[in-house]
């Protein structure tokens, strides 16, 4: 199952949501729409809906995501396996900073609002603040990443992410031979200037193990950038080709994130360590 979009006619009109959900999609009964709509997956006029006896009214837009979240709910499995593994590497009033597993999205998305580092972190036994999503990782993307607790922070810490105020470097692992020492990228994306500035550490037999700066934070920048240069990410399901041998998920790890405090001005520096699935692979190739 995936996305189900439908408008709300003269015959479906007064219904509750879950019943005109049930009505509207042969896939759901009202149960399942209830598991839908308690998920988050459901939206009325763009707006997240989890109301199952909402009324629905004519010409309401009705869109529902039956993907992931929807489908492990189902086969009794509603939360990823990695959901309870992020690590807390700093936190005060205003900041903080975890290291996320890969296999943990970064935030909501439409097929859900569970499931995901920003739910784990607003139900975690003692939590007091609203957190504010600063910037994001990619679903199988681990390492540093940073989360406001304040407004005032995260207005700052927006300007520093807009003004790139800020070191973001990445362990990446590509495929090929990579024949620089260090080369710096400047390819738009989606017409947008994207800078990556990338240093050699290792080559290994056909494939290389590269340090990756952020100049820019454009979505799937290091991906995007690699795969130009015919050197694509290992293990990426989305712009490059899973192949014998490689990491068992993407090759790509947030290592070093440095920035200025928002509120106090102190200079903070988190480094995380390669995770072990990574580490693991890469002494298994460099053994061969």
């Amino acid at each position: 199952m995936s996305k189900r979009s439908f408008v709300v006619d003269t015959e479906t009109v007064g219904l509750r949501l879950d019943q005109c959900l049930a009505k509207q999609v042969p896939e759901l009964s009202r149960r399942t729409a209830k598991i839908a709509l308690d998920l988050g997956c459901v939206f009325v006029n763009r707006k997240r809906t989890k109301t199952a006896s909402r009324t629905v009214r004519e010409g309401d837009q009705v869109v529902a995501h039956l993907g992931g979240a929807f489908e492990r709910a189902l086969a009794g499995k509603p939360d990823p396996p990695n959901a309870g593994r992020w690590e807390v590497l700093f936190e005060d009033a205003d900041l903080l900073v975890v290291n996320k597993p890969a296999g943990l999205l970064t935030a909501p998305t439409p097929e859900g609002d569970r499931g995901n580092l920003l739910h784990a972190l607003q139900t975690r036994e003692g939590a007091k603040h609203r957190y504010f999503v600063v910037h994001r990782l990619d679903l199988q993307t681990s390492g540093a990443l940073v989360f406001a607790k304040s407004a005032p922070a995260n207005r700052r810490l927006a300007e520093t992410f807009r003004d790139h105020d800020l070191i973001r470097q990445y362990d990446v692992f590509c495929a090929g031979r990579f024949s620089h020492e260090t080369l710096t990228v400047r390819s738009p994306i989606d017409g947008k200037s994207a800078v990556t500035h990338l240093e050699r550490k290792l080559v290994l037999d056909d494939a290389s193990w590269l340090e990756a700066t952020l100049e820019t934070g454009r979505t799937h920048q290091i991906r995007k950038h690699l795969l130009e240069l015919g050197h694509p990410v290992l293990s990426d399901p989305r712009y490059g080709q899973r192949r014998p041998g490689g990491p068992p998920r993407l090759g790509l790890h947030a290592k070093r994130l440095s920035f200025a405090h928002p509120i106090t001005g102190s200079q903070l520096d988190f480094e995380t360590p390669l995770p072990d699935e990574l580490a693991s692979w890469l002494q298994t190739v460099r053994d061969e």
